[in-house]
């Protein structure tokens, strides 16, 4: 899909410079949203058609991560998916995990500390070489929040193959403008409601086979049974095969929003997306006199720069005491235009 064909899939308005705290939703979704609000209102119509979408939703998010979507599992919250893997490690595990890592995959790590659990945070540049015997788990993001810095997850993996580690990757701020796969990662979880632009409440995560294995359903309840409809009543548990065992009971409406906004984003080719938000993002990067980089989010400290935005209506953020600001799909050059605009008095 050409630049042209997706212009007006949007309805954002100028200055919105803040997709990594929430996504906007393409008109594709709101609409469909907005159907099943009507038809919840009136009471038009069972949950069934409803939750079609989260089956297209898990069918269309496992192929943008190139996995099976046996191996993909739903919920609302990544710090939730990530219960049964931390359940699962033994006495003693030691995690490692970046000194800036969001704690919904920090705290699930943490909470085991009366175990023996044990969470060890480096800078994100030392990640690597601190992959060494002892290691039981890397958790870290493909996309650091605060920062917006990339991790080089090939190299992750083969070093964490290296000592038997297993890789758990929070992909929220990668999946939907930035490529990224499955090969030698044992979890990958994103929630949706950023870069997948979807209603917040709609999580998928990624469990290698292997690690399946290793963990239990702690929170299965009947949307994880292999009858769904049979389910409902009584002691007798039959949990689906594969990944869906994991299942929680999904927010029916942030699903209907998000299957059309991963099927969109499928049709238009994240190799696109990554090019229209990295082409933007490295201009702002170049107006702030900072080197290009791979990355859609550009952060940097400029005393003054909230203000600034605010006066001028630039709709960003501050995370770790940095100006935060994140181009999508929808972001324009003239936004970038308005940011620059905005902070020329600043710049010096």
């Amino acid at each position: 899909m050409e630049s042209a064909e997706w212009a007006g899939l949007w309805d954002a308005e100028a200055g919105w410079l803040n997709t990594a705290s929430y996504g906007l939703p393409p008109r594709v979704a709101w609409e469909a949203l907005q159907a099943a609000l009507s038809d919840w209102r009136v009471g038009a119509t069972s949950w069934e058609p409803w939750d079609e979408s989260t089956t297209r939703a898990r069918a269309a998010f496992a192929r943008l991560i190139g996995a099976d979507a046996a191996d993909v599992f739903v919920g609302s919250t990544v710090s939730a998916a990530l219960v049964p893997i931390a359940a699962a490690l033994p006495d003693g595990a030691r995690v490692l995990t970046d000194d800036v890592e969001f704690t919904s995959n920090v705290f699930p790590w943490q909470v085991h500390a009366d175990r023996g659990v044990d969470v060890i945070a480096v800078p994100g540049d030392d990640v690597l070489a601190a992959i060494r015997p002892g290691v039981d788990l890397v958790a870290v993001s493909a996309v650091q929040s605060s920062t917006g810095a990339v991790l080089d997850l090939a190299k992750v993996v083969a070093a964490s193959k290296e000592i038997g580690a297993l890789v758990v990757i929070d992909a929220t701020q990668a999946v939907g403008w930035h490529p990224i796969g499955v090969a030698g990662v044992d979890a990958l979880i994103s929630h949706s409601y950023k870069w997948l632009m979807s209603p917040r409440g709609a999580t998928f995560g990624y469990l290698s086979p292997r690690l399946q294995e290793r963990c239990r359903p702690g929170a299965a309840g009947w949307y994880a049974a292999r009858d769904v409809h049979g389910s409902y009543y009584g002691t007798s548990m039959d949990l689906a095969p594969g990944a869906r065992r994991f299942d929680q009971s999904p927010a029916w409406f942030s699903f209907v929003g998000a299957a059309p906004a991963l099927e969109l984003i499928e049709q238009i080719g994240v190799s696109t997306i990554n090019r229209h938000n990295l082409a933007l993002a490295n201009e702002f990067r170049d107006g702030l006199g900072l080197a290009p980089s791979n990355s859609a989010i550009v952060s940097t400290s400029l005393p003054g720069a909230e203000e600034a935005f605010a006066a001028a209506g630039i709709r960003a953020a501050v995370r770790g005491g940095k100006l935060r600001a994140s181009f999508h799909i929808y972001s324009t050059q003239d936004d970038v235009h308005r940011a620059l605009d905005a902070l020329k008095p600043l710049l010096h």
